[in-house]
């Protein structure tokens, strides 16, 4: 691979991915006001608070209602997988799009424009997998759901999983080393991005506060959909 080329995917996936349509929404939706990098939830029958320390699809839904917040998660989307299928339909003969991929990964987690503060990474994983292997965005989605809720019985892992199991999925899809690295890479940054939300959950989960763990959860539309299903196979109650 070429040293520019290699340079010049990393600009351009990082710096898309850097785009914060979360806070693009919220700044339309409530003009003037200004965005919350740390949205608070007070938990209902406690007097704990959960801090979700993003900006992103999730903290928009909260603020703003699911519409907007889903809205947020198909810019966030279109944001990865547009430079992404550029790159791969301009330099087919080499992984020059996974690199973008990469990187706007990382943008999407850690953006340039809004001092290093983003979202946790999903929607951007799900934007390359709509190029990759679209079938892939559903491993995520319902195979981590599935392995987490009916295998190791955990609403937490349920939502924690589903970028691990990309990996072996890409591997048995490609067989290609470049893709397995985008899917290794990808899903570390997401799982050291979600690192503040398991330290509250757990904590949450030891004092078996179920009620404030489905407040927490019905957050995202995954996580809502997580839970009525925890809730049909009896983990959660």
């Amino acid at each position: 691979m070429d040293l520019q080329l290699t340079a010049l995917s990393l600009l351009v996936g990082y710096l898309m991915g850097s785009v914060s349509f979360a806070r693009v929404v919220s700044r339309l939706a409530a003009p003037g006001s200004k965005v919350p990098e740390v949205t608070e939830l007070h938990l209902e029958g406690s007097d704990q608070v959960f801090h979700l320390g993003t900006v992103s699809a999730s903290s928009v839904s909260a603020q703003h209602g699911s519409k907007l917040g889903f809205l947020v998660f198909l810019l966030d989307l279109a944001k990865v997988a547009v430079p992404v299928l550029l790159f791969r339909l301009w330099l087919p003969s080499a992984p020059y799009f996974l690199v973008v991929a990469t990187a706007a990964v990382a943008g999407h987690i850690w953006p340039v424009y809004h001092r290093f503060r983003g979202g946790r990474g999903l929607s951007a994983i799900y934007g390359t997998l709509l190029v990759v292997d679209w079938i892939g965005m559903f491993i995520a989605g319902v195979g981590g759901m599935v392995v987490g809720l009916f295998v190791l019985r955990s609403v937490l892992l349920a939502y924690v999983l589903g970028p691990w199991l990309v990996v072996p999925w890409l591997w048995w899809r490609t067989g290609d080393p470049a893709h397995v690295a985008f899917g290794v890479a990808a899903a570390i940054m997401f799982t050291v991005s979600m690192i503040p939300e398991i330290k509250q959950w757990r904590k949450i989960s030891k004092e078996e506060k179920w009620d404030d763990y489905q407040t927490v959860m019905q957050l995202s539309g995954m996580g809502r959909g997580i839970l009525k299903m925890a809730k049909k196979i009896g983990v959660v109650k």
